[in-house]
């Protein structure tokens, strides 16, 4: 069929589609080369392409396979419409970047911008056009797997995270080359999943709700985002695949997105299992009424809103509304002009910058929780055992949902110290597997400890023990990694312990005997060569934390922006909000990571001692840098509003800034606040902001003990 001229196509192509080819445009399947679910890429699929059955495909990727579907879509269908390619490109593509909670860690957006741009330029070479990705969700609950795929605990980070990673991928045109579209996941409260298990429901409490969880998607919507994702859970006893009061009168009303809702897999038909759905017909009803465009690998569309329509249970006009924001999404990403304009293969040029942006994002997000006795760097001419399961393990380095990134072309860890060592004695001892079911050698592995001037002990989880599905009752070292922990530091040597995990691990004993801990994430591609340059020397650390490290699962969720009580804890008071076997604070809090150099704080002041409202707060404080080694330091800035109409948490993290200094160098870091930013959201929800004393907060973590603290007072009336 001739293709009409653009402005007028999509209107044709609507009016031309039967009511099979129009949900046909709504429906999404996948294809065998990466499965988040049962399926593949059957005869039966393509004969639904050739129907116009199917209007995207999700897990299919390489530009000949991609050129060879689309070219079935485009010349044998009757419409000629071509499909959307989708994939998880979360943390790259071919070359594989730290994991999301790593690369918040280096709490730089231009950086998270770059490496989702690196991964655009990958995934479209390779024919993709769309990403499920960024995900969004404010997470404080390490038994939930998906922390690994977000950027923490805490709303701002989360906000900034999902702009620079809207443009990162999309770029300034969608129908460019090397952008791809985002899908901003998963709308709304994932994060707060009961007892942190997937898939759970999750009860937040509306001012929760809309002070924390809702404000990153919001950033999303407003950097651009081309599709939104709606998450798994239900909120309150309403699924949010079925939550029209979010999806359509929030997020298309309110905030006016007028991109394409994508259903979670299969999560159409699961509303029948929610019990919110008698059949397939009813559930597909509730999906399309509030909104969700394409139905992903539930085949709710395709077999129930025929018979939903068939009942009146929806009108046509619904249907046809999706299908037009589904086609506007091919229209802006070039596809109906050119359906085979990506999938062109990527050249040597960008690969090789790309694992160098690699190899930076993972010397970013390496977090050094302890030093001491300055066991780091290491010294030269060492003698060193590298121990543990996760010492040469490529395959692990990349962490879940690591796109087409292959373990063949990962560094390991024991890889990189090789190559940053040349000529040092390194001996190297598994001792255990990662989940206790494979072969085992404690003893070879104490006698490399003893025969070693520096252990580097490490130890983590699986990257399958963290992502979807990976949710943990006990979040600590599996198997028995903890027994090889205990043998090793019994043997005497300092131990250095190199931490791979998806979340804060629960392993307080061994970091307390260990001399250092360096937490190394799932650190991707260039992991190894990142680490081996951090112990060495030749990279000063500079990571912080995205989220507080438990000491104890009994204390989780844990988070800064804790609310207060009115028995605050005191250990000589017994009648306080307290653990009687624990401490109340967290083994490590948000912010936290150590450097190899020396950084001092002081000064903090601000502009005006009294503000109003629509006016501006300049706050100052001076960074000096008194060690002997150049490094980049991070000062996070923190307000406290102690008496307000409604209780407001003892941190809310206003901005950060991060500041190279050579040794003896000093700098002044200047904030700006909008007053407006003091407001919060009163007893009826609505924003208030209100007369009295706010304290200004400014350090290198959340720890109240190492706060700089002023105070400006706002005053009725507005600023001139």
């Amino acid at each position: 069929m001739p293709r009409p001229a653009a402005g007028g196509r999509i209107g044709a192509l609507l009016g031309a589609m039967t009511l099979a080819e129009k949900i046909g445009q709504l429906t999404m399947q996948t294809a065998d080369m990466a499965i988040s679910g049962p399926g593949g890429l059957t005869s039966e699929y393509l004969d639904a392409v050739r129907a116009g059955g199917v209007g995207s495909m999700l897990n299919l990727w390489g530009a000949g396979r991609v050129r060879e579907l689309q070219r079935i879509a485009v010349e044998e269908t009757r419409l000629g419409i071509p499909l959307l390619f989708g994939f998880d490109v979360v943390h790259g593509h071919r070359t594989v970047f730290p994991v999301p909670l790593a690369e918040a860690a280096a709490f730089d957006a231009g950086l998270w911008e770059r490496t989702a741009r690196a991964a655009a330029l990958e995934a479209a070479a390779d024919g993709l056009s769309l990403t499920f990705a960024p995900m969004l969700d404010v997470a404080r609950d390490p038994r939930w797997g998906r922390i690994v795929e977000g950027p923490g605990e805490d709303p701002l980070v989360a906000r900034r995270f999902a702009a620079a990673k809207v443009r990162g991928f999309q770029g300034g045109d969608l129908a460019a080359h090397g952008s791809i579209a985002a899908t901003a996941k998963h709308l709304v409260g994932y994060g707060a999943a009961l007892a942190g298990r997937d898939y759970a429901q999750a009860d937040i409490s509306e001012r929760e709700l809309r002070e924390v969880y809702l404000p990153p998607f919001a950033d999303a919507v407003a950097a651009g985002a081309a599709a939104i994702m709606p998450s798994f859970n239900d909120l309150a006893g309403v699924p949010m695949t079925a939550h029209r009061p979010l999806l359509r009168d929030l997020l298309r009303g309110q905030w006016g997105f007028d991109g394409v809702l994508i259903s979670d897999y299969n999560a159409i038909a699961e509303l029948v299992q929610h019990g919110v759905a008698a059949d397939l017909a009813e559930a597909a009803a509730l999906a399309l009424e509030a909104g969700v465009d394409i139905d992903m690998m539930a085949g709710a569309y395709t077999r129930g809103l025929p018979a939903a329509l068939e009942r009146g249970r929806i009108d046509v006009a619904l249907v046809d509304e999706a299908v037009r924001r589904v086609l506007a999404l091919k229209e802006r990403l070039g596809l109906l002009d050119d359906p085979f304009g990506r999938g062109v293969e990527p050249s040597p040029e960008p690969e090789k910058a790309h694992r160098a942006l690699a190899r930076e994002a993972a010397r970013r997000s390496l977090v050094l929780l302890k030093n001491d006795a300055d066991v780091l760097p290491l010294r030269e001419g060492a003698r060193l055992a590298v121990i543990g399961p996760l010492a040469d393990a490529p395959g692990e380095m990349r962490g879940s949902w690591y796109g087409a990134g292959r373990a063949e072309e990962t560094v390991s860890i024991l890889e990189g110290l090789r190559a940053a060592l040349p000529g040092a004695s390194i001996a190297h001892a598994k001792g255990v597997a990662i989940d206790g079911e494979g072969p085992e050698d404690v003893a070879a592995a104490v006698a490399a400890a003893r025969a070693a001037d520096i252990v580097l002990l490490c130890l983590g989880e699986a990257a399958a023990m963290s992502g979807e599905a990976a949710c943990r009752a006990e979040p600590g070292l599996p198997g028995r990694q903890e027994e090889l922990a205990e043998a090793v530091l019994a043997a005497g040597r300092p131990v250095v312990l190199l931490l791979a995990c998806g979340r804060p691990l629960v392993a307080s004993r061994i970091i307390a005997s260990s001399a250092a801990v360096l937490v190394t994430w799932f650190p991707g591609s260039e992991g190894g060569h990142a680490v081996a340059e951090v112990l060495r020397g030749r990279a000063n650390p500079s990571g912080r934390l995205p989220v507080s490290w438990p000491v104890a699962t009994g204390q989780i969720p844990i988070f800064f922006a804790r609310r207060p009580t009115g028995r605050p804890a005191d250990p000589e008071l017994h009648y306080t909000s307290k653990y009687l076997d624990v401490p109340t604070e967290p083994l490590f809090p948000f912010g936290h990571g150590l450097s190899y150099g020396r950084f001092a704080l002081e000064d903090l002041r601000c502009s005006a001692g009294e503000v109003a409202a629509g006016g501006r707060l300049d706050i100052e404080v001076d960074l000096a840098n008194e060690g002997t080694v150049a490094g980049l330091q991070t000062v996070f800035l923190f307000i406290r509003d102690p008496v307000a109409s409604v209780a407001r948490p003892v941190l809310e993290l206003k901005g950060w800034q991060t500041r190279w200094l050579e040794p003896g160098d000093r700098t002044t870091l200047r904030f700006e606040l909008s007053v407006d930013e003091l407001a919060f959201l009163g007893p009826d929800l609505a924003p208030r902001l209100e007369e009295g004393g706010i304290e200004i907060l400014a350090g290198p973590s959340a720890d109240r003990s190492l706060l700089l603290s002023t105070s400006v007072r706002v005053v009725k009336g507005r600023a001139r």
